[in-house]
């Protein structure tokens, strides 16, 4: 397979020279903007031309988004537009908020789609979620640049998507690991054959259990790493040796709570600069654990690459493609005066993923603590009501007992 464009084959030197010229761009644009006040002042710009010198800049953190936008609505002073001057505006558990564009591929996500064999003739099925969120408008985005039809399919209603995948002809999936699987069986269930041979999946971990029973059934599953502020982080190729970093971000890998970057090969968080010049974020810390993969791509792609997703650096935990944040927990408890605290713990049955959700009370209504629960953090979930003092003491909100092996 041809790749995407020539970025993706560049040299060593080639990659650093077009950096030395992109990033000082990049950090001048964000010291204009109001949400980097005080965090970028005298810092040189036209000395910031790779990821060494970029090691010295502070950390930005969600959080910090958030608390900005609380103050200077909807995008805290860290866009180059006012919001309307972009065709989308999302809003993201939190709430956050994240800009969207038109502009060719924003979020650059064809680059994966390529990667996965999808272009000119595909019909892909999309069920990421079109609801506020961006992931259906990330992937919508990268179908467009790869020459590929959409059917804007969203979660839910699973005969319907059965059957629309059957009568227009879908021929690539786009949209969490399991959610597929789910389309899969019913369409096994109703008697109706796909032709779905492609998948393009994020949003959740991709097991491998998962990825070879895909595999038996003739689809060959590639997954992505992208957040909605920062869009495409790292893709999977045809290779599947980690994930290989997208053309347009830099990616450092640190000690979590210090943005010191650790030996290739160690574990840390991830954090990423984008070269969005609508919305430059300097040194953005996901809150995601990687670690650097040495060497290059068999498949010919030749920047940088991470071992792929390996936890979080903190409690927020994505469940079911959403992220659940302590926050958001913090924010349950205080809505029943009864309740002590909570804890959500994430787990697997089968190939999907469980949420269940801890109320330490000594009574209540377990369907208002339900009810809760789905406002709050936007997913439904299992709730169990315990009797005070019952949960560990241990200052976890969320604990994540899936494995990745």
């Amino acid at each position: 397979m041809t790749h995407f464009d020539n970025l993706e084959t560049r040299s060593a030197n080639d990659r650093a020279r077009d950096l030395a010229t992109a990033l000082p761009a990049q950090i001048a644009r964000a010291q204009a903007l109001a949400g980097y006040a005080g965090r970028l002042d005298g810092v040189d710009a036209a000395a910031i031309k790779d990821a060494a010198a970029l090691a010295g800049l502070p950390v930005l953190r969600k959080s910090e988004i958030g608390t900005a936008q609380a103050g200077q609505p909807p995008f805290g002073g860290f866009t180059m537009r006012p919001a309307s001057g972009f065709a989308y505006v999302f809003q993201s558990p939190g709430p956050i908020y994240e800009p969207g564009g038109i502009e060719h591929d924003w979020w650059r996500m064809g680059r994966f789609l390529h990667a996965c064999g999808i272009g000119k003739g595909d019909i892909v099925q999309n069920c990421f979620g079109y609801h506020l969120t961006p992931a259906g408008m990330i992937f919508e985005s990268g179908a467009r640049a790869v020459g590929a039809a959409v059917l804007p399919a969203g979660t839910g209603q699973t005969d319907l998507q059965v059957t629309a995948a059957h009568d227009t002809g879908v021929t690539a999936y786009a949209g969490t690991p399991d959610y597929l699987k789910i389309i899969l069986d019913r369409a096994d269930e109703m008697g109706v054959k796909l032709g779905i041979t492609r998948a393009a999946v994020g949003g959740g971990a991709l097991f491998p259990s998962l990825r070879a029973e895909y595999a038996e059934r003739g689809i060959s599953c590639l997954q992505c790493y992208a957040t909605a502020d920062l869009g495409s982080i790292a893709y999977e190729s045809a290779a599947m040796e980690g994930m290989i970093a997208d053309e347009n971000v830099i990616v450092e890998i640190v000690t979590p709570g210090t943005g010191d970057p650790v030996p290739d090969g160690e574990v840390g968080e991830v954090v990423v600069t984008t070269l969005n010049p609508d919305y430059p974020l300097i040194r953005f810390a996901t809150g995601d654990l990687s670690a650097v993969l040495p060497g290059t791509s068999p498949c010919g792609r030749t920047n940088m690459r991470i071992k792929g997703w390996m936890g979080r650096a903190d409690q927020t935990t994505k469940i079911k493609g959403m992220f659940v944040r302590p926050e958001q927990v913090a924010a349950l408890v205080a809505r029943h005066e009864e309740v002590v605290k909570a804890r959500v713990i994430a787990s697997r049955s089968g190939e999907m993923d469980v949420m269940t959700v801890q109320i330490e009370s000594a009574g209540g209504d377990a369907d208002a603590y339900g009810a809760s629960v789905a406002e709050v953090l936007k997913l439904k979930g299992k709730v169990e009501v315990v009797a005070p003092g019952t949960l560990p003491k241990d200052g976890l909100v969320i604990e994540d007992q899936r494995t990745y092996d």
